[in-house]
């Protein structure tokens, strides 16, 4: 049949096949290198973010371990300590009042004398290690020559690997050694702290010591302890020669990054220096799977994949029908063949000017989606050194002038110093709301979860805040708190946020009541099945009740009515509780006096 057509349409038929092989060809390519150069953008964009991410993680810790070390520079100057009494119920005290610094980042805190042995030791649960000896320890002999503060190497104890920071206690007046003051910090918990250490597949840390022994990592916890250039570590990455090179790196005080695949998909590793004191002391690495990043952008690559295709075979299966059609009725339908290649013809110069059209519009939609990128990027990396450059400094402003209030006798004075101490932490407050409001919207945000009894964190809460312990500001109103157990309430939830979200709430409530009555509430709702419990927290006032100006945007950023505030608060609040999969609302009461804030959780 195709032998018997005249020449021009066998010529005609040829093109037109040509052509279909040609396009979906083009296509193809075309599609490949546009995605490719989509996964090297995404690539490029995620390491400069993780550069900047890992910088500011290193430096968080270097601050942590910095007040640590403050706190207990503090104490080996205080009296009691350059009397010689290194225990004794006034000695217990003084290190009560400075453990409650540091319970959060350290484990114990426990003197030794110069036999070192343990004469006084705290922890979160009571009195520890007093009478134990301490000779044999590598570090505690470090401390006792050099006379200067030492950051051990880790080991196991008790199924905890453990690190310690040391300061010796030398008599200002003779310079005679008295003894040391050491903190042991549980490493995988402390690191915990600033990410996950425990998911191979999602963004991990790992956490050396200046030997390359691993401290902490999301990769497989029964590294931590071994050396990283020891046959156990090198097996489980398969000798990786790049890993190894950045590693070494690091380990020279260099920070450095790189992409490898030592057999469990392909990584994007930055890694920093972890100073203190201006000299290296841990070492951190961030890792992230590639397939992490590639997983948000898969489902689209998929449906524009799917669409372009679909356009294609429609034009395939549109020529097809319109050859097949030619062939079977080329004999008495020649000028309709005519009529109908000049209509095929304009609809190609259509499609033509279509696809210059889509061409223009995605080059114009790349280039501003380019410039938002750069926009973010700049804002991120400003928000996160400000965010530091704050955290920094009130750090040290903070332990030093604890250690000056136990100095200075004069009532005047002492006036003044807590006027420098309430603002420090205003600020330590406002720069850790916006590291939270980074992680928020970073979708960087980590939950540590697991189940917690929340009536007693809502009676924590509210002793804290009672005692002056939590970190508010009543400005001395005579406000009444009232809360009173009604069911047993347990949920699966981060602990430290929960806390964090309890006390902003009943912080502002006590913030805008004047002599009034804050009310709290606890219960359970219960679904038909019993399967999808919720548990039901209301926070109510009788102050002034929500502003009709802001009550709509209420939970975004920097909306408040407060000269003090800083607008982050409910908006992070937000963002915890959405992230344990929760809902948070508010409303003015019903008789016209204050407002009711609530939120929920999934119960257990």
């Amino acid at each position: 049949m195709f032998s018997s057509l005249p020449r021009h349409y066998k010529i005609g038929i040829v093109s037109v096949l040509i052509i279909l092989v040609f396009s979906f060809s083009a296509f193809y390519i075309l599609q490949t290198i546009t995605e490719n150069n989509i996964k090297d953008s995404l690539l490029k964009q995620q390491i400069d973010k993780q550069l900047v991410e890992s910088k500011s993680v290193s430096q968080n810790i270097g601050a942590d371990l910095t007040l640590v070390m403050t706190v207990l520079d503090g104490l080996t100057n205080s009296v009691n300590f350059q009397e010689g009494h290194l225990y004794g119920a006034q000695t217990e005290g003084l290190m009560k009042e400075k453990y409650g610094i540091i319970q959060d980042i350290v484990d114990k805190v426990f003197v030794l004398n110069q036999n070192d042995v343990v004469t006084q030791g705290l922890s979160k649960s009571g009195t520890e290690y007093v009478g134990a000896d301490f000779s044999q320890r590598e570090w505690v002999t470090y401390v006792k020559n050099d006379l200067k503060p030492v950051f051990s190497k880790g080991f196991e104890r008790q199924g905890l690997y453990t690190v310690y920071i040391a300061m010796p206690i030398i008599n200002r007046t003779n310079s005679q050694y008295i003894g040391q003051i050491a903190a042991s910090i549980p490493t995988e918990k402390f690191f915990a702290r600033y990410g996950n250490v425990h998911d191979i597949n999602s963004q991990f840390l790992v956490a050396f010591d200046k030997t390359g022994t691993i401290l902490a990592v999301g990769a497989d916890r029964s590294l931590v302890g071994k050396n990283f250039f020891g046959n156990v570590v090198q097996n489980f990455i398969h000798h990786n020669k790049i890993l190894n090179n950045l590693t070494e790196t690091l380990l020279r005080g260099i920070p450095s990054h790189a992409i490898y695949d030592y057999g469990k998909t392909e990584r994007i590793n930055t890694g920093q220096p972890i100073v203190v004191g201006g000299q290296p002391t841990y070492f951190l690495q961030i890792v992230t799977p590639t397939q992490v990043i590639f997983s948000k952008i898969q489902e689209t690559l998929f449906i524009e994949r799917l669409k372009s295709g679909s356009l294609l075979a429609g034009v395939f299966a549109s020529i097809i029908l319109l050859v097949v059609f030619l062939l079977r009725w080329s004999s008495t339908m020649e000028k309709e063949v005519i009529k109908r290649t000049a209509e095929l013809n304009e609809s190609n110069s259509s499609l033509d000017v279509m696809a210059r059209k889509l061409t223009n519009a995605n080059v114009s939609l790349y280039e501003a989606n380019d410039q938002l990128k750069k926009h973010e990027k700049l804002q991120q990396e400003f928000i996160d050194m400000a965010a530091h450059e704050l955290r920094t400094p009130i750090q040290p402003i903070l332990g030093l002038a604890d250690v000056l209030h136990d100095r200075i006798s004069d009532k005047y004075e002492r006036g003044l110093l807590e006027v420098i101490v309430r603002n420090a932490r205003r600020l330590q407050r406002f720069s850790s709301e916006i590291l939270d409001v980074t992680k928020i919207e970073g979708s960087l945000l980590k939950l540590s979860k697991k189940q917690i009894d929340l009536n007693k964190k809502i009676e924590n809460v509210i002793s804290d805040i009672e005692n002056g312990a939590a970190d508010t500001e009543i400005n001395g109103k005579k406000n009444k708190i009232v809360f009173q157990r009604r069911e047993s309430i347990t949920v699966y939830a981060d602990k430290d946020r929960i806390y964090q979200v309890i006390s902003n709430l009943i912080s502002n409530a006590l913030k805008y009541t004047d002599n009034g009555t804050v009310t709290i509430n606890a219960y359970l709702n219960h679904s038909a099945n019993n399967h999808n419990n919720e548990a039901i927290v209301t926070i109510s006032d009788t102050g002034r009740g929500i502003d009709s100006q802001v009550i709509s945007k209420l939970f975004s950023k920097f909306t408040t009515t407060s000269v003090t505030g800083t607008g982050l608060g409910l908006y992070i609040s937000k963002g915890i509780i959405e992230a344990h999969g929760g809902r948070i609302w508010a409303e003015n009461n019903s008789n016209g006096i204050g407002a009711t804030f609530s939120f929920s959780l999934p119960a257990t």
